[in-house]
């Protein structure tokens, strides 16, 4: 167990009329703007970590901060209402609110695609589906928030993703456990891939990335023109054009984000089933953000990309593939 404000979780707990003093799950339901009536559950674990969980929004994560440092950046989108998605080609990008975790797929992530096995938009829908809760609790040793989400339709895939998140009471640490299952009765292509947005104050000029990598490729020209620079955050820059590289993963499988001046570190840990790591660093004014982003398979072209190269997964009938994500914070 963990330490609350500086005592063993054990002792700490005996000093409390009741464990929501110091670690819960609170839970609203959203009356304003373009996330009214959408579910949104606040974790406290105790330890300084403070997460948003997004129900509506495939049990996403958003808004997260530790020791009261925010480490997630929001777009201005907001995480609103999944009504407002718009599946058709970009219409991904009117709805991306940010936040520490964004679930992209389950079929295709990357560009739009419209081929042998259908129509998706940018990034997949999975986002965009909401969730039924099997359970939000916290009791005194751990924290759980979990339930399903399932991406279907008539005489098309039918992927039922299973997700749990958890953080021990008086940690620094959470964890994301997905297990995605094949519910229908032909194989079906299966992309999935984790979009961790961290900003400011956690991402600031002098904040360092660290990708350990087997080999590492610039998408495009402008990565291209920013290679060999791409693990140093500067100050935001008004006009900065994104970046992004292609990581294929040490079997460590780790990130992490360390800002000296604050005195805090993020590591994000993730499964060997997620064999490459994009980097989207993203350094323009209001749009600075760093993103983190495990992905089942190393082709960031889309699926017909994926699936021309031999790099599309797929999952048969019956079959299931788990992932798992851990986010450590470190105080410096």
């Amino acid at each position: 167990m963990g330490e609350i404000f500086g005592l063993p979780s054990a002792a700490a707990l005996q000093r409390v009329g009741v464990l929501a003093q110091v670690a819960r799950v609170d839970s609203f339901v959203e009356t304003d703007g373009p996330a009214r009536g959408t579910r949104r559950l606040r974790v406290v674990n105790g330890g300084g970590l403070e997460f948003d969980v997004h129900p509506d929004r495939g049990l996403d994560i958003g808004a997260a901060t530790f020791d009261g440092i925010p480490l997630a950046w929001l777009s201005s989108t907001g995480i609103g209402s999944p009504h407002f998605y718009e599946p058709q080609g970009r219409g991904w990008l009117r709805t991306f609110g940010g936040g520490l975790m964004t679930t992209c797929g389950l079929d295709s992530f990357g560009p739009p695609a419209d081929d042998e096995d259908g129509v998706a938009g940018m990034h997949g829908r999975i986002g965009a589906v909401q969730a039924h809760l099997t359970g939000a609790e916290a009791g005194p040793q751990r924290i759980s928030v979990s339930g399903t989400v399932r991406q279907t339709a008539v005489f098309a895939e039918n992927l039922l993703l299973s997700r749990r998140i958890t953080t021990d009471v008086g940690s620094s640490a959470l964890t994301v456990e997905d297990t995605v299952t094949n519910d229908g009765s032909a194989a079906s292509p299966h992309m999935v891939l984790y979009h961790v947005n961290l900003g400011w104050p956690l991402l600031d000029d002098g904040t360092v990335v660290e990708i350990p990598h087997t080999t590492v490729a610039p998408r495009d020209p402008d990565a291209e023109e920013g290679f060999g620079r791409q693990y140093g955050i500067g100050a935001p820059v008004p006009g900065f054009r994104e970046q992004v590289y292609i990581h294929e993963a040490t079997p460590e499988r780790y990130a992490s984000v360390t800002n000296k001046q604050r005195g805090l570190r993020l590591t994000l840990r993730f499964s060997e089933t997620l064999p490459a790591i994009f980097e989207w660093k993203m350094t323009a004014t209001q749009h600075y953000v760093l993103g983190l982003e495990p992905a089942n398979t190393p082709e960031i072209g889309g699926r017909a990309a994926a699936r021309a190269a031999g790099r599309l997964p797929r999952l048969e009938p019956g079959e299931s593939v788990g992932y798992r994500l851990d986010f450590e914070m470190e105080r410096l």
